[in-house]
Order: structure tokens, then sequence, then C-alpha cells
């Protein structure tokens, strides 16, 4: 050891440690926290294997600075739940549905070709039957870290990498799965009894998980949406909860910690203030200490003494590579991609750090593994990470736009979010408004423009001023917690709807999103309201959103149109709309075309090959009928109106659905009546208005 060695050398340890002082403890961990990921990342390497290295260097192996104590196990041991919290939460059930048979073989070989292959290697050098099984699952499992390369590259829509995101949660869980089972069996307690219990616990815990978390989620957002305090007590409350109940029943926390993010994530968007809350705390402090403590773990006396060593890292690293590949490679063969696609799904699928982690850590804490086996876990880790990144950039730059286009199972989506103009006025759903703003916004890297308008025909009160103030400050903290560009506007205009499409030419927004409360007055319907002035005078996309409930408690994105009262641009804009909204919400997505006019045939337009890998519906009646046949709990409806005839900008069918579902969350898409408005950002506004504007 280090500590060891620098005895000898005459230098006094008094001086390194072991330190004893928890302020001198916490500020030698927070400097690592913040030096070395920092470090490693301007060395173009992941910045958890510094962490891990810093780890290592001021743990008993190395300085013997900091001693891996009560303190340390127990903040590592919360890190590792939070790890695989997170990573829970970056996996969809809807990746999963999406393409549900390529996933599945997919997931099916990047887990047993590895699970064969790493068994087959770790026996081959001595190892025992459960070690041998345990360190190949850690092969199977694999972490995304290449996943940011992709969606810069814009291969987001690939079939490839859906396949790869679907398969991630099959890998993941089943690996999990092993963990337990092995863990149990080198306990001795792998009995008939046990799997009598064990697989009707795993059953029914798994079920309660995945459908009573979202249940219970949706409920407390609903009823306590406006703390966002308690949102996120209630989130990390849910991780614990859910772990303790596996240890519970038998199988390790880190089980449950995955379940649990799996479970939430369909009601936390993930580009909402509160994900962001969630993925800062954890990869800012929890994980940190994990990592850290993991890096605690490596002996390199071992390292530098065991010739063995070497083998064992060489084996399982060559064994992780090779069996990774062949299953990226089989079923790109077996469904027709491109070596670049092939490559893209190895590289994707290839990196280790998260599961990986997790299980070697708990494998080493029963004693099931030893110190060489860490280290040469620590090494794969460090190679695959190193990889991964490289592998996918390497090879996603190749893929011609012609090709993603080929592969994708999506339309191209309009790119709205450049300049989001907010006005609000009413502070009971300014918050909804805004969450849908900073969603369009934040994935269009765009900024955010929350706008207060003051009529000056009546005089302008202190108390207006003040209320202006607090409205478009709460705005301006909102986007800054989903660390989203925000520019606040404070106008005094003529009337409220002159300032609204003034100030979205003036700041050269791109959509326009109207807050709506159900329904029209016999003043509005005569002569007309604000909705129908901005929507006829803007010149650009309007957004009419009426949202009861908290736009985070979505499920599904159901879009109802007039097929042949719409032209097919706007369509595929709508379309493409929706599909974002899902994506970013985790929800389902159903699109239901309308065929008001029996005898007609769909426009060509309509049944491109575009269309072949979405859920569409053509159906015979009205809207309002069909819609209320359509509808679920929990579903968003997306309405676009016809653009025949020179009726309200809004339309009798959104207000007819309205009256009736009261509580039913709606978008009303209006587009220019040139249908060729361009998917690009540079033109428009993107506006949000409250309801006492309409």
């Amino acid at each position: 050891m280090l500590a060891h060695w620098l005895q000898i050398s005459g230098i006094p340890l008094a001086l390194i440690g072991p330190v004893e002082n928890p302020v001198l403890v916490f500020l030698i961990i927070l400097t690592i926290m913040l030096v070395a990921p920092l470090l490693f990342e301007r060395l173009r390497l992941p910045g958890i294997i510094g962490l891990i290295l810093a780890g290592l260097v001021v743990g008993p192996y190395g300085l013997g600075i900091l001693r891996r104590d009560e303190t340390i196990i127990l903040l590592g041991t919360v890190g590792l739940l939070f790890l695989m919290f997170m990573a829970g939460l970056e996996t969809s059930l809807e990746d999963l549905k999406l393409n549900a048979g390529k996933a599945t073989i997919f997931g099916a070989l990047t887990f047993l070709l590895p699970m064969l292959i790493g068994t087959a290697a770790m026996l081959a050098i001595g190892y025992g039957f459960l070690a041998a099984v345990l360190v190949a699952s850690c092969f199977a499992s694999h972490t995304l870290i290449g996943l940011p390369i992709i969606s810069k590259l814009g291969l987001m829509r690939l079939q490839t990498v859906r396949a790869t995101l679907g398969a991630t949660l099959i890998t993941n869980v089943l690996a999990l799965l092993v963990l337990a089972v092995v863990v149990r069996a080198h306990q001795g307690e792998l009995s008939l009894r046990f799997w009598l219990t064990l697989i009707p616990s795993i059953a029914l815990y798994t079920f309660a998980t995945l459908w009573g978390v979202p249940k219970l989620g949706s409920w407390f957002f609903q009823r306590f949406g406006h703390d966002e305090g308690a949102e996120f007590t209630f989130v990390i409350a849910t991780l614990f909860v859910v772990a303790y109940g596996a240890g519970l029943i038998g199988i390790e926390p880190v089980v449950g910690a995955f379940l649990a993010g799996t479970a939430i994530t369909p009601i936390i968007p993930q580009l909402s203030p509160l994900m962001n809350r969630i993925q800062f705390i954890g990869n800012t402090l929890f994980v940190p200490f994990f990592l850290i403590s993991v890096g605690m773990l490596i002996n390199p006396g071992i390292l530098l003494g065991e010739p063995r060593s070497l083998l064992v890292g060489g084996v399982m690293i060559a064994a992780e590579v090779v069996s990774k590949f062949l299953a990226a490679w089989i079923p790109a063969q077996l469904f027709g991609w491109r070596f670049a696609s092939t490559m893209i799904m190895f590289g994707l699928s290839m990196a280790q750090a998260a599961a990986t982690l997790a299980a070697i850590t708990v494998a080493f804490q029963v004693e099931l593994v030893d110190e060489l086996t860490v280290n040469g876990t620590i090494a794969m880790i460090l190679v695959t990470c190193v990889a991964s990144p490289w592998i996918v950039a390497r090879w996603g730059e190749q893929m011609q736009p012609a090709e993603v286009a080929a592969e994708s199972t999506e339309l191209p989506k309009p790119d709205w979010g450049a300049r989001v103009l907010v006005p609000v006025a009413n502070p009971d759903t300014e918050s909804n408004l805004l969450q849908l703003a900073l969603i369009l916004a934040k994935k269009g890297g765009g900024t955010l423009l929350p706008l207060h308008v003051l009529s000056d025909r009546a005089g302008i009160s202190p108390a207006a001023l003040a209320r202006q103030e607090q409205l478009l400050t709460f705005a301006e903290a909102l986007a800054h917690s989903a660390v989203t560009r925000v520019e606040p506007i404070r106008r005094v205009d003529d009337s409220v709807e002159k300032g609204i499409i003034r100030s979205a030419a003036e700041r050269q927004a791109t959509l326009v999103i109207l807050g709506w409360k159900g329904y029209s007055t016999y003043t509005e319907n005569f002569f007309g309201s604000i909705i129908d002035a901005v929507v006829r005078q803007v010149g650009i996309p309007v957004l009419i959103t009426r949202f009861p409930v908290p736009i985070e408690t979505a499920r599904r994105i159901l879009l109802v149109a007039p097929e042949l009262e719409v032209s097919p641009g706007s369509l595929q804009q709508t379309i493409g709309l929706a599909q974002t909204l899902a994506g970013e919400l985790k929800a389902g997505l159903q699109i239901l075309l309308m065929q008001t006019r029996p005898g007609r045939k769909s426009s060509p337009a309509l049944v491109a090959e575009s269309y072949a890998h979405l859920p569409v519906q053509r159906v015979q009646g009205g809207v309002v009928a069909e819609a209320f046949k359509a509808l679920q709990p929990g579903d968003v409806l997306v309405l676009v109106p016809s653009e025949t005839g020179n009726r309200s900008r809004l339309g009798r069918e959104p207000e007819t659905i309205a009256r009736n579902r009261p509580s039913l969350p709606i978008i009303v898409v209006h587009l220019p009546r040139d249908s060729a408005y361009p998917l690009r950002q540079g033109e428009g506004a993107l506006a949000a208005t409250e309801s006492t504007w309409q």
C-alpha cells in the first residue's frame, strides 16, 4: 500500500491521514467532487473514472487520507441507490412498446450472449460457478453513456437507437434479478421454499410498484403539485420505500431502486424542473459519494503484486466486448441494418457503469468476489466508458440524413422552441402553462420569454404593477430551476391582445400558446375574443391550451384531426408536436384521423411510408363523438380544427368537449393558413396566456 510505503520512507502519516475532523473530511470529498471530473473531462475521459481513481488515492489503499468508515459507507449506499434510481428514470416502457419486437430480440441477445460467454470465460480462469455467473451478469447490463452524443447528432429517431433503449430495460432488469438470485444462493438460501416464495413475491412487488407508484404519484402531483419541495421529497421518499420493500422480500435494494425509477419516470417530464433537481442532487452529491467509496475498495497492491490480476482484467474486457458486439451484430443482420447502425448499437450497449458498479459492490460486500475482481471490473469500466462514446461518435457521424429518415419511426418535429414568449396573468394556472412552454423551449435549446401585459386604457395601479412583478418573478425562477434561458418582459400596451402580438413580433418568437378557460362568453362570440385576434394577426403557429391538472400527470397524447379538412403540412407538423410531447412527458401516443365526409378518399400525403410506424387509426364520424369514445384517464387531447370556412378560430368542438370533460387537458393547434410553414426555427412567437385573458 502507498500509505505503508510512505511510512517506511519517513514521510509522516500525520500530515496525510487518516483525517478525523468531520468538517475537513467533507471538505476533502467536496474538493474531489469538484476537481476530479473537471480534470478527467479535460483529458477526454469520463468524469466517473476520475472520481473512482480519486477514491483510490485518498482511500486506505492509497495515501490513507480518509477511512472507509460507517459514514462513507452510509453515503456510498445512498449514492448507489440514487445511481440505480436515475438509471431507472432513463428507462422508458414506451421505448420498449414502440419497437417491442426488435427491442425484445436485442434485449434477449444482449443479456444471454454476455451471460453465456462471460460465464464460460470466468470458469475457464478458475472462478467458481456462482462468482462466474455474477461477473457475467455485469457484462449483460449496460449504461447508455453515449446517448448524449446520439441526441447531439440528431439520431434519436433511429430504429436501432429505439431498440437499444427498449433493450436496456430488459437486460438491466434481468441482470439485477440474476444478482438477487446468486446472492441468495451464495448465502445458502436457494431452496424450493425460496423459489416458491420469491417468484410470487417478486411478481406482486413488481406489479404494486409499476402500477401503484404512478397512480399514487399522479394523485400527489395533482393535489400538491404547486409545492416544488413536496414534489421532490415525495420522489426521494418513493425511492427509499421501494428499495426497502425489495429488501423485505429478499432481493437487493438496488433492484428496488431501479424499479422505483422505472415506475415513477412516466409522471416526471424529462425536461421538467423536478427532473433537473433530481439529476442535480444525484449527479453532484450522492452518486459521487458512491464512486469515491468504490475507489476506496481498489487495492493497487494486488494489481502490481499479483500477475493473475492482469489476466482477470483482460479476460473480463475481452468477454464483455466480444459478447456485446455479437449481440448487436446478429439482430442487425436479421433486420437488414447497415454496419454503421450495428456499431451504434454496439457502442451504446457496451459501456459499463451504473448497474455494473452496483452489482460488483453488492457481491464484494457479501464476499462473493474478491478485490481482484473489483480491480478487473474497474478496468473494464474504464475501457468501455472511454470506447463507447468514441464508437458512437465515430459511426454516428457516418449516418446520412436520408438513412436516418429511412430508419426513423417518427416524423420530422417542428422546431418552435427558439423563442418562447409566455404572457402570464393567472397565478392558479401560470405553472402549467410555463411547464408546457419550458418543455418546448428546453427541447429546442431556446429561450423562455415570460410576458405580462398591462392595459393603460383605465390607468395602471400600484397593485397591478406589483402583481406583474410577482408573476414574472415566479416565471423567471421556474425557468432557472429548469436550466433554461429566460428574458422576462414587462409591457404596457393599448390592449392585452396587441401587447401579445407586438411582443411576439419584436422578440422574434416562434410559437404562441394561449390559455383558455373552456368556454366563450356572449360578448366574445359576438365581438371576437383575444384568442381570435391573436390567431388571426400573429401569423405564426398558435397552441390554445387548457390544463386543469398538472401536465406531468399525462399518460397518453391523443391527437384528433379531421383528415380531409386539414392540409397535409399542418397535419404533419401537428403529429411531430404530439410526438415531441409524448416523448418528453414519457406518455403514449394515439392518432385519430377523422373521415368526416363519407365517400372521400384520404390525401396521398397522409398514407406515405413515414406514417407506417405511427399508431394511426382512421374512423368515420364526428370529431366530438369519436373523441369521447377514444378518451382514457390520463389523456391529453390535441385537436386540429378544420381549416375550411370562417368560423371562430377555436371552433365548436373543443368547447363541447371541455364542457363535458372539465378535468381533461386540451391543446388546440392552429397553424398559419400557409400549410408550408417551415419546420425550422427563426420565425414567429411562442406565447402563452391565461384564461383570464380569454
